[in-house]
């Protein structure tokens, strides 16, 4: 099992503190947070998109090319691309470019994108979004293997005989396809054979294990090797103690800030109390063997190779304490379970 540490650069008033960072303070945290990963042995470090408040995350490449001078050997992720409303031209410019600054360590998680300003903000058509993600996804999937395409479609202008430059570090450029409420998201990863990342913060795991199985079921209609269909799976908070009862009560204020902000009412979440949420979504909150425990549960159901937490809503000292206790207590438990597979990256 190989674990990931991701922010969205959400920025709003600490619930524990009431403290709201600066812009700039908010940037120097997420790449300490990517140092200090890297320093206790974590396999990735992501950065989501987000256009608008209170969001601080528009142009992930940047930041994760601050992130690739200050780290050397950490898996740099985007958490995920808005593909649908980029240009893909333009994307397969800055993450080559990002790949050959870090010395390939680029992976992408691709999706439509979870937040319904994006479409009004870029003069897009919301019905539209599937489309424009999955022939998004087709150019760039052809830019970054092939020279001199040929290509027309109805996202962008007809292309002719171009080859983005500069080229991948990497031959090519790993692309997950992040998965949270749609089973054209799954088909569309298992029609390139590209991992699936199952986000999992909102609802619980039934609901993503049905995504999950469509992966699989769609990966071997396109007539691949089951055993070859990669998984990751993300979980939906984090907050270790050594007694479960206090890491409930530790988490309850950054657990009711997130399911009572817009992203919160925006995605449904049928959970009536955190012991709801912690009973039957994905939240890593308890002692280190419940923890260790849930994990193993959504390996099962998921059957995936990689773990994706996140620490960005906590205080920052409280961020640093619980990276330090999972890649401790948890992280090497996982590791000697559920070995990696096998090869270069995550992929």
């Amino acid at each position: 099992m190989r674990f990931i540490v991701s922010s969205l650069l959400s920025n709003g008033s600490d619930p524990v503190t009431g403290r709201q960072y600066s812009a700039y303070e908010k940037y120097q945290n997420v790449i300490d947070q990517a140092v200090t990963a890297e320093e206790l042995g974590y396999d990735g470090y992501g950065v989501g998109e987000r256009h608008g408040a209170p969001f601080l995350s528009p142009a992930p490449p940047v930041l994760l090319a601050n992130i690739a001078a200050r780290t050397s050997t950490i898996r740099l992720f985007t958490t995920v691309t808005v593909l649908s409303i980029l240009d893909p031209v333009r994307v397969a410019e800055d993450y080559a470019m990002l790949d050959q600054l870090s010395a390939g360590r680029i992976e992408l998680i691709i999706g439509k994108g979870n937040d319904p300003r994006h479409f009004d903000l870029f003069g897009l058509s919301e019905e539209r979004q599937w489309d424009h993600l999955a022939e998004n996804y087709g150019l760039l999937h052809r830019l970054w293997r092939e020279e001199g395409v040929t290509w027309q479609g109805g996202t962008r202008p007809a292309l002719t005989n171009v080859t983005s430059y500069p080229r991948p570090y990497q031959q090519p450029i790993p692309v997950w396809h992040g998965s949270a409420t749609s089973r054209q998201s799954t088909d569309l990863a298992a029609r390139y054979g590209d991992p699936l990342f199952s986000a999992n913060s909102f609802h619980p795991m039934e609901k993503y294990q049905a995504l999950v199985d469509h992966y699989r079921e769609r990966w071997e209609h396109y007539g691949r090797d089951p055993r070859q269909a990669v998984v990751g799976t993300g979980f939906g908070g984090l907050f270790l103690a050594r007694r479960s009862q206090d890491a409930v009560a530790g988490y309850r204020p950054y657990w009711e800030a997130q399911f009572n902000s817009a992203a919160g009412k925006h995605n449904n979440s049928p959970f009536a109390s955190l012991e709801d949420a912690l009973e039957r979504g994905s939240a890593l909150v308890g002692s280190p063997q419940q923890v260790i425990e849930k994990i193993q549960r959504y390996h099962q159901a998921f059957g995936n190779e990689a773990v994706g937490i996140g620490v960005d809503a906590l205080t920052e000292e409280v961020q640093h304490e619980q990276l330090a206790l999972f890649a401790s207590e948890v992280a090497p438990v996982i590791r000697e379970q559920l070995p990696a597979n096998a090869g270069g990256g995550l992929t």
